[in-house]
């Protein structure tokens, strides 16, 4: 450091700087949890839509006796919602 800083300031710009480097730190670990939960989230999204849609189709294949035509249609359905979720959760996240 410059001789002609005081040593009180001098002290002050140390703790300033650590200060600095524990703030990166923290931001550092706090994008990675927001990642995983992002990654949670999508993976619920896409699964939950599969399972609902297989639901809905089991139980009107047994309703009206045609299995397993609804089953497949409505696990196709429950894909695509899922894969909407995922795209409309995105485009939001970009913003």
């Amino acid at each position: 450091m410059d001789k002609n800083v005081p040593e009180d300031l001098q002290k002050l710009k140390s703790k300033i700087d650590m200060a600095k480097q524990k703030k990166t730190v923290k931001s550092a670990g706090h994008k990675a949890v927001a990642a995983t939960g992002l990654g949670v989230r999508v993976a619920t999204d896409l699964l939950a839509g599969v399972l609902v849609g297989g639901c809905i189709g089991y139980v009107l294949d047994d309703l009206f006796g045609t299995k397993p035509i609804l089953l497949v249609i409505f696990l196709l359905f429950g894909g695509a919602a899922g894969f909407l979720n995922v795209y409309r959760m995105v485009k939001s996240v970009e913003k």
